[in-house]
């Protein structure tokens, strides 16, 4: 592993403390009496060059990453972030030290702290001259060594800001990076837990029971998804990761629960995108004797009441548009919403009518594909991006819904909607269907559909059948993507933004550059191992350097340091020359 300058500085400091007779790493614990953003609020009022002289802030304990430090002499100041926010340090050396060893002061803290060490501090608050709620410290104690330093944004003399931590791919690989240096990023993941909160609350009040179900089932099902598969050695088995929890809580409803629902992690074998992650978090939801009109009303209620808790009221900004969660949401049937988008009726069309529709509106087909999944091609391709307002859509063919129960009242359809939000969807629901036979030929039919090729049919669950025919009472049923609500209640444009570890493909391991790599790109020979030395350790590395001024600055400066003066400092030109891509 080659280590950069500061790496190699810090481990150095690190030594340097142990034989200081200080533990970088203690394992005591450190009480913990206030946080930054309370001392905040809490002495809001305090005037200028005014000190707390009683009470919880006249004797505080702290922790946290030091986030700057602007050393001046016998006194100096810092910036500390906590979990909850930031607060300036005022530290003067003989309070710190009052005895005449002033070692923790001129070498500890001046010399061998570095931003991003963990330290515990003790001292009051105050007001200073210029207006900043500031601790003075009276004590001070390091808690972790920070050996790699924080990518923290600088600024020139100009007002740029410059190496910002902003690509997204290192972002979502390095979340812990990400959370401390773009401290914002933490209101997406707290909004996100109160929105489950607020579901969690909303359904205890109503009596519905949370409960688990299995993770790894011997047989998938409950959506058409292509499953993750693994092998259970003790049992010599084939197992699968689910893909939903459907079949398992209806066979709680058989057994004689009112109200069941779960938050669940499922797990889905397909494509990834800024709306689709393998592996996702869903709320399911059955309830006995009620239907899926009863069902649309609970979801209006509990979204509408979600944004309330969130934001104060039922508008939220999303991207461009300002969404409105406020009940009724408008409804179409599935039928209607293709004919007002599309113009065209295909509600008596059969397959072959359905594919020539496909092929004049410039939908992609394939031969495995049957009545339903060409529906639902055409609806996706030219209605459900233009649905941004919160949108019910009702009523689908039979086709596209093993288990939903028939419409009632309408032919070939069944009784299942789909909420559409920001032109996704974001839950699925139906009147469950309880008849085992129905429900038998409706499996029979995806597995006809799976001999076509559909790798995403259902398979045909016997224990399930079983179940439902001890008797299954009417129910309604629930879906809720919880990472696609969550997008749209933190305005995020990407599902990798409300999920704190996303699935990212292998981080690619970079290739050490060697001599003569670097001279291809105009690096004089004897400069190399100052930029080696300075942790650009690979061609890409030096080449996605953005500011030229720094990197000339720095290899100056090293070759310097590294006494290295039969070598003569390169030009601007020169450093300019190594960045460009030619």
């Amino acid at each position: 592993m080659q280590l950069s300058e500061q790496e190699q500085i810090r481990r150095e400091k690190l030594q340097t403390l142990r034989k200081l007779g200080i533990e970088p790493y203690p394992a005591d614990l450190y009480p913990i009496n206030a946080y930054t953003a309370d001392i905040q609020q809490d002495c809001a009022e305090l005037e200028p060059k005014q000190s707390v002289e009683t009470g919880k802030y006249s004797e505080v304990n702290l922790a946290g990453r030091l986030m700057s430090l602007r050393v001046q002499g016998k006194a100096s100041f810092a910036d500390i972030q906590d979990s909850k926010g930031r607060i300036q340090l005022y530290i003067n050396r003989d309070e710190v030290c009052p005895q005449e060893d002033k070692t923790l002061y001129n070498e500890v803290f001046k010399k061998l702290l570095d931003i991003g060490d963990f330290i515990g501090v003790k001292g009051f608050v105050f007001r200073t001259g210029m207006g900043e709620l500031t601790l003075h410290v009276k004590e001070f104690i390091l808690l972790s060594k920070s050996l790699k330093p924080l990518p923290l944004p600088k600024t020139d003399k100009d007002g740029n800001i410059y190496d910002a931590f902003t690509d997204p791919e290192q972002r979502y690989r390095q979340r812990y990076v990400d959370l401390v240096v773009n401290p914002h990023v933490k209101d997406a993941f707290v909004k996100r837990t109160k929105l489950m909160n607020t579901m969690r609350e909303y359904l205890n009040e109503k009596g519905y029971l949370e409960v688990e179900t299995p993770i790894l089932q011997p047989l998938y099902g409950g959506a058409a998804a292509r499953p993750f598969k693994t092998h259970h050695n003790t049992l010599d088995m084939t197992l699968y990761l689910r893909i939903a929890n459907e079949l398992y809580l209806k066979r709680l409803i058989v057994g004689g629960f009112e109200g069941v629902y779960e938050f669940s992690k499922d797990f889905r074998n397909e494509g990834m995108s800024r709306f689709h992650n393998p592996e996702f978090t869903q709320i399911e939801l059955y309830v006995a004797y009620k239907d899926y009109e009863w069902m649309m009303n609970l979801v209006e209620e509990m979204v509408e009441k979600i944004a309330i808790n969130l934001h104060g009221t039922t508008e939220v900004k999303v991207g461009e548009h300002i969404i409105n969660f406020q009940r009724p949401w408008k409804r179409f049937t599935m039928f209607e919403a293709i004919e007002h988008f599309t113009q065209i009726d295909i509600s008596e069309m059969d397959e072959a009518q359905l594919r020539e529709t496909c092929q004049k509106l410039n939908v992609k087909i394939d031969e495995s594909m049957g009545k339903g999944k060409l529906i639902d091609e055409i609806f996706g391709e030219h209605c459900e991006a233009k649905l941004i307002q919160p949108t019910f859509i009702t009523d689908y063919p039979v086709e596209m819904s093993p288990l939903a129960k028939k419409h009632r009242s309408k032919e070939g359809l069944v009784e299942r909607f789909e909420a559409i939000c920001n032109g996704k969807e974001i839950c699925n629901s139906f009147s469950e269907l309880n008849d085992p036979i129905d429900q038998r030929e409706r499996f029979q039919e995806q597995l006809e559909l799976g001999k076509r090729g559909d790798d995403e049919a259902m398979v045909l669950d016997e224990d399930f059948l079983r179940a439902l025919e001890y008797g299954m009472p009417p129910t309604a049923g629930l879906g809720i993507g919880i990472d696609r609500l969550s997008m749209i209640m933190t305005n995020q444009p990407s599902i990798q933004d409300v999920l704190f570890f996303p699935q990212m493909r292998p981080e690619k391991k970079p290739t050490l550059a060697q001599e003569a790599d670097y001279v291809k790109i105009g690096v004089r020979a004897e400069l190399v191992p100052i930029l080696q030395k300075l942790g650009y350790a690979t061609i890409e590395a030096l080449q996605s350097e953005e500011n030229i001024n720094k990197l000339f600055n720095d290899v100056c400066g090293t070759r310097k340091k590294m006494k290295l003066n039969d070598v003569k400092n390169p030009t601007k030109e020169e450093v300019e020359a190594w960045l460009s891509n030619d």
